[in-house]
Formats: C-alpha cells, structure tokens, sequence
C-alpha cells in the first residue's frame, strides 16, 4: 500500500525561491540546493518575494522571517491568499509563539537556523512530494499503511481498528504528511469548529490512542512525532 517519499518524486529540476536579506546566508543555501538539481531563485525583501512567487512560480518558497520591509509571517499570510505554493519557514526566531504565528499563517514547516543541510532538504523534498499527491489514497512509511479511501490500515501485517476520531485524524494527518500542524490546524480539519478546551481535549485523546494502536512503543513515537509547544507531524520515513 502506498509509496515511500524518497520513491515518489525526485528532486532534480524542481525550483525553490531562496529569500533573504543577508547574502552570505543565501549564497550558503544556493550551494546546498543548486548542489542537489534544485533550480534557485531569490529574493532580499518582502515585496521581492510576492512579485517572484508570482513571476517565477516556484514549486517551494524558503522564507525568512526579518525581511527589512515586511515581517515574515505576514508575507506568508499574503502568500496564501495567492497561491498554494509550500512555505518553508527558516528563520533565527526560535520561540514558540514564533513558530504557531507562522503556521497558523499558512507555513507548510517551520526550522531554526542555523540548520543542518539534510534537514533542511528533507524538508524541501517532503513539501515537493505534497505538491505531488493530488488525489492521495494510500501512504506508507516504515511498517505503517494507510489506504484512505478503503478506511484500511496495517502496521505491518497486522490490521488496525480505527474509530472515527482516529482516522479523521489520520487522514489529516496524512494528507499533510511530513508537515507541521499545529493544534488548531489539525482539530479544525478532522473536527470541524469545536470550542477550544473541548477540541484540545479531543486531540490529545486522540493522539495518544492513536499512538497506542500505531507506534511499537508510544512513549518514543516513530510515525506522530510532537514538536512541544508548536504541533504535529505524520514522519514520510520511520
């Protein structure tokens, strides 16, 4: 069932607008990615980036936060109401109002510079696999599979009952798969609008069965990782 990341989609070819105020920096990660076939584009300022992004149309946007005209995160709240491109947030702000802001926003993910290159292209490579599955139906990583339009799911050969809470939130999660989601992003897509303390309720209920049903051991999750204080992520490897 389903496909790995690193199966689905290559990188070679795919464009990523690099945006920056300080060039050291940009010179830095244009070497990173140019180095893996990445086509990269760039940008100093927050008016640079909408005017690219909609000129260049690149396939990610990696943006950073202290842009000298327009903050970060209200560049990506501009973004998302133009264009569904992926925005990976690379910033020295590592606070956690910092990070929800962004995501809340509309960041597809957020890293703290300074950040290590394989992390940083994976990342870059799980926003570009998104991209790809349209109609997504299946998922696999590691010994998990998730056939969402069977309600199917194995962790190996064993299958797994679900309730509805479950796999309503397993099929967000799936459908963001490698993404950070905060909170509110994840009990607003599986649940629609609840009050606040109701949904968080919900959501750690939920998590934690789910962990229970899905990880070898849930105290040292593989599959749903937390990132403490700032969200959720459905891991593409495991």
């Amino acid at each position: 069932m389903g496909e790995n990341l690193q199966e689905s989609h290559g990188d070679a070819h795919a464009s990523v607008l690099l945006a920056d105020d300080e060039e050291p920096i940009r010179r830095v990660l244009r070497a990173q990615l140019t180095a893996r076939n990445y086509l990269v584009y760039e940008a100093g300022t927050g008016e640079q980036v909408l005017e690219e992004t909609a000129r260049r149309k690149p396939d990610v946007v990696l943006l950073d936060l202290g842009l000298p005209d327009i903050d970060g995160i209200e560049v990506t709240r501009l973004l998302r109401q133009r264009s569904q491109v992926p925005v990976i947030i690379l910033s020295v702000r590592a606070g956690e109002s910092d990070k929800i802001a962004a995501l809340d926003a509309g960041a597809d993910d957020y890293l703290t510079k300074p950040c290590p290159p394989g992390e940083l292209l994976e990342r870059v490579r799980s926003a570009l696999w998104r991209k790809t599955i349209g109609g997504l139906h299946t998922f696999h990583a590691g010994d998990l599979d998730v056939d969402l339009q069977q309600h199917a799911v194995q962790v190996g050969d064993r299958p797994i009952q679900l309730t509805s809470n479950e796999f309503d939130l397993l099929r967000v999660l799936v459908l963001n798969a490698g993404r950070l989601l905060t909170p509110h992003r994840l009990t607003h897509e599986a649940w629609g609008e609840k009050q606040d303390e109701e949904a968080l309720q919900l959501l750690r209920t939920t998590i934690g069965s789910l962990r229970r049903k899905l990880e070898v051991n849930p105290a040292r999750p593989r599959h749903i990782t937390t990132e403490p204080g700032v969200g959720f992520r459905l891991r593409t490897e495991a």
